[in-house]
């Protein structure tokens, strides 16, 4: 028996080759299989080369610092994703299509400051949050093709149109849900739009966003709107409201403030509040979420669910616009580039 353990111990060491060998080959070169079947993914997107046949644009990626040069409708498309979920209704999909590329266009024909040197736009909510094709595979992993596949045919169906208002492309905002109704632009801007102008969008109610609430202890409150609150017990009192029934005015103890301003300090999602005090804290209710100019996201959605179409869409939330074509509003852009 003694003579025969050499050859057991050979054996067992071969055995253990066989199995461990082609491990160390695999290993290595997994994560280029993995890459390689998102690269492979990411070429089968439906109708790239259509997407591809439109003027360049150039984003400022802002986590990586970099500018990430593509075709304005391939742009759009990683816009819609950033903005809006895929499964929504596919009309409420092409609005957002249609608002997104207005303010791409709009952006390419101004000379926007706020921009890095290099770019026409940032991919943050400070323009349109964008995200690229591999950061949506991440991002959605299984069901990245189905949902690529309904926002590209989303933009494709809307390819090249714009919102328009008196021959110009409009400033197309949109936001989350609202409170039943918009608001007029200078209820919450300076400017007074005529196209952005107070409707009634009672699908908001739907949104799993349109109610809120937050509680506030009384030293941040106070602290963060530097106010001391009155010896009976009170808030403050909302002296008036918008025409989208938001907050427009509020006083607290002899200081006065703007609905705005109160949702920007206390960072509430809304500012169609109501508020009261309860022990040391003071609670905050909200309906709607953002700043409610232009077009609810979640109203587009509702509205597409009830058979309206994108058309139909835009044409309520943004008063007297039209659909026009963006070649010829491109082509100034084109000619300077």
């Amino acid at each position: 028996m003694k003579q025969l353990k050499p050859v057991v111990i050979i054996f067992s060491i071969f055995i253990s080759i066989i199995f461990i060998v082609p491990t160390l080959l695999v290993l290595p070169f997994s994560s280029d299989k993995e890459t390689a079947n998102l690269d492979e993914k990411l070429k089968n997107t439906p109708s790239v080369e259509e997407l591809a046949e439109s003027v360049e644009v150039a984003v400022y990626r802002s986590n990586q610092d970099l500018i990430e040069k593509l075709p304005l409708e391939q742009y759009v498309v990683g816009v819609v994703a950033g903005e809006m979920p895929a499964d929504f209704e596919k009309e409420a999909l092409k609005a957002q299509a249609l608002a997104a590329r207005t303010y791409m266009v709009n952006q390419l024909m101004s000379d926007d400051p706020s921009v890095p040197k290099g770019a026409d736009v940032t991919d943050t909510v400070s323009h349109q949050v964008y995200k690229n094709q591999k950061e949506l595979a991440t991002l959605w992993g299984s069901d990245y093709d189905w949902k690529i596949k309904k926002i590209s045919e989303a933009v494709l169906e809307t390819k090249g149109k714009v919102l328009t208002y008196d021959d110009k492309p409009i400033t197309a905002a949109f936001f989350s849900t609202s409170n039943g109704y918009t608001e007029n632009s200078e209820a919450y801007w300076t400017d007074d739009i005529p196209y952005l102008r107070s409707v009634e969008s009672p699908w908001d109610k739907a949104s799993p966003k349109f109610e809120d609430q937050k509680i506030i202890p009384i030293n941040e409150f106070k602290q963060k709107l530097g106010v001391t609150l009155p010896k009976d017990g009170s808030v403050g009192t909302i002296t008036s409201r918008t025409e989208g029934k938001r907050v427009a005015k509020v006083e607290i103890n002899g200081k006065e403030f703007t609905g705005r301003e109160i949702r920007d300090k206390l960072g509430l999602r809304s500012s169609d509040f109501t508020w009261y005090l309860k022990d040391d804290h003071i609670v905050i209710a909200t309906k709607g979420f953002g700043h409610g100019v232009g077009m609810s996201q979640y109203g587009a959605n509702g509205m597409a669910k009830e058979g309206k179409n994108y058309k139909d869409i835009v044409t309520h939330y943004y008063k007297d616009v039209k659909i026009t074509e963006s070649s010829k509003l491109l082509q100034k852009v084109t000619a300077q580039r």
